[in-house]
């Protein structure tokens, strides 16, 4: 029998991670790269960026804002001209603004969903329009959020809530749209974990920690390596059999 861990590796898989610049995106690439994967970082600070190609075994950095509609076949293309191909496509990319639904904000609604929504939907399909003309079996990992299955509640997200619970019904509906050519499509939702985008308005006070501490019913925020094995599992052949669907890792948030 061989050995079950094998179907975790991702060895000469070629991998898109956008928002690879710092937090989640960062943990992500190089948790693909530790597995063999050749790793496509995609965010807008370049620096960054370069920084951690420079750490990893075989990965290339490309600039890359998603609130334009450039950005999407740039990174297609540049994963293209540096591996020759694309397996796995992780959306990680995405903003958070805390907003009243009241105020007369409709540019800054449209920009969230540009960017949480409307982006990871253009990358995802181009890199299936590529997989499917090459005859190249894939996974989608959308990074979706317990704010795509339930309300915020006092803290004022409607944008990306917004978001959210459409990236997780398009994680649905794509997968079941590719399934037949070998694509799979599929999301994880994280509850609370550090980031730069909580880190000030829910990991920087103790309102914001005591709201998580009450939430969860593991009563705590994640662990950064929390997510790690949802990556794998969903990324890799460990998940063969599994499309449009959306893990919650989320220590029970989701549950209660």
């Amino acid at each position: 029998m061989q050995d079950p861990s094998t179907t975790f590796r991702l060895d000469d898989k070629v991998v898109i991670i956008t928002g690879a610049s710092s937090g989640l995106g960062e943990r992500f690439a190089r948790v693909c790269d530790a597995v063999g994967a050749k790793v496509v970082l995609a965010a807008r600070r370049l620096d960054r960026l370069e920084t951690l190609a420079d750490e990893l075994t075989n990965a290339v950095a490309v600039q890359a804002d998603f609130s334009s509609d450039n950005a999407p076949p740039a990174v297609v293309e540049a994963a293209l001209q540096a591996f020759d191909g694309i397996d796995v496509v992780v959306n990680n990319a995405g903003i958070s603004r805390m907003v009243n639904a009241t105020d007369d904000d409709p540019d800054g609604f449209r920009h969230e969903l540009q960017v949480d929504l409307v982006a990871p939907y253009d990358l995802a399909a181009r890199s299936a329009k590529w997989m499917i003309e090459n005859n190249r079996p894939g996974s989608i990992i959308n990074i979706c959020s317990v704010l795509g299955k339930v309300a915020a509640g006092p803290i004022a997200l409607p944008g990306y809530a917004a978001a959210k619970g459409g990236l997780v019904h398009l994680t649905r509906e794509l997968g079941s749209e590719w399934a037949r050519h070998g694509i799979r499509v599929n999301g994880i939702g994280p509850g609370w974990f550090r980031s730069e985008m909580t880190d000030d308005a829910m990991f920087g006070n103790e309102a914001g920690l005591n709201f998580i501490k009450r939430g969860a019913p593991m009563g705590r925020p994640g662990d950064e390596h929390e997510l790690d094995g949802a990556l794998l599992f969903l990324a890799s052949d460990a998940s063969s059999y599994m499309t449009g669907q959306t893990l919650y890792v989320d220590g029970g948030w989701t549950i209660v």
